[in-house]
C-alpha cells in the first residue's frame, strides 16, 4: 500500500512540477531569443557598415591618381623618342651615313694599255675610326659642275646599306664609253668625275666626292652608253656587271 500510495501520488506532483518548470523555460527562452535577436540585429548592420567602407577604402586606394605620376599619366614617358635603331641618317643601322669629308678616293684604269679607256674602278675609303654607312649607288656625273652630264646606273640601287668599317674601302664600277667607231669624230671629254652621296632618307645629300683621272690620263671620252654599278664591298662586285659592257 506504501509503495503504491507513494507511487499514485507522485505522477500528479511531477506533472505539476513538469509543467510550471516548462512554463519558466519557456519565459527564459523567449528573452533570451529577444536579446539574442536584439544583439545580432545591433551588430549585423554595423559589421556590414563596417565591410562595405573597408572594400570601398580598399578600392578607392587602389585606383590610379592623376596627380601621382602612376597609370596612365606615365605612359608617354615610357615611349621612344625615335624609330628603333635609326640613326640621324635614316639608314636603318646602328651607325652614321658616310660624309664627303671623311672619305678619301682613287681610280684605276681597268683597260689594258693601247685600248680605248672605258672602265674605271671608283674606290671610296673611310678614314675615321668608326664605321659609316653608304646608301644606294653614287650620283655620279662626268665632270665637277652641277651642270655636268649624270650617269645611268647599271642596275638598280641597292636597297641595303652598305656598312665601311674604320680604315675600310668601297667600290663602284663606271662605263664611260659605248661608241666602237673609228675616225676622227670628237666625242665629249672628261677630266674627273664626281659622286654625290645619298642620305639614309634618300632626300637629302651628304656631300660630294672628286676622283681625279689615273696618271696618264689627261681625259677620256664619253658617251650616253655611260654607267655606273655601286656601292659594293669588294671589286669583284663592282666591276663583275660592267666589264660585260
Amino acid at each position: 500500500m506504501d509503495s503504491n500510495t507513494v507511487g499514485a501520488g507522485s505522477p500528479r506532483r511531477g506533472r505539476g512540477g513538469a509543467l510550471a518548470g516548462a512554463a519558466v523555460v519557456v519565459a527564459l527562452l523567449t528573452v533570451t531569443g529577444c536579446q539574442s535577436s536584439d544583439g545580432d540585429g545591433g551588430a549585423a548592420p554595423g559589421s556590414g557598415s563596417a565591410g562595405r567602407s573597408a572594400g570601398a577604402s580598399a578600392s578607392k586606394s587602389g585606383e590610379p591618381s592623376g596627380d601621382s605620376g602612376t597609370g596612365t599619366s606615365a605612359a608617354p614617358t615610357a615611349e621612344p623618342a625615335g624609330d628603333s635603331g635609326e640613326t640621324g641618317g635614316g639608314n636603318g643601322t646602328d651607325y652614321q651615313d658616310c660624309e664627303a669629308d671623311g672619305l678619301t678616293t682613287a681610280v684605276e684604269l681597268q683597260d689594258s694599255p693601247g685600248e680605248t679607256p672605258r672602265h674605271f674602278l671608283l674606290t671610296v675609303t673611310n678614314g675615321a675610326e668608326a664605321p659609316c654607312v653608304l646608301n644606294e649607288g653614287p650620283l655620279l656625273r662626268l665632270g665637277s659642275g652641277s651642270d655636268a652630264p649624270g650617269v645611268e646606273p647599271l642596275v638598280g640601287p641597292d636597297s641595303q646599306p652598305l656598312i665601311v668599317e674604320g680604315g675600310g674601302k668601297a667600290y663602284a664600277g663606271l662605263y664611260v664609253f659605248g661608241n666602237d667607231e673609228g675616225g676622227e669624230a670628237e666625242y665629249e671629254q672628261s677630266q674627273r668625275f664626281t659622286a654625290t652621296l645619298v642620305a639614309g632618307e634618300g632626300t637629302e645629300l651628304n656631300g660630294v666626292l672628286l676622283f681625279d683621272l689615273p696618271d696618264g690620263l689627261r681625259s677620256v671620252s664619253y658617251d650616253e652608253a655611260a654607267r655606273v654599278n655601286g656601292w659594293a664591298g669588294t671589286e669583284g662586285l663592282a666591276m663583275r656587271a660592267i666589264n660585260q659592257l
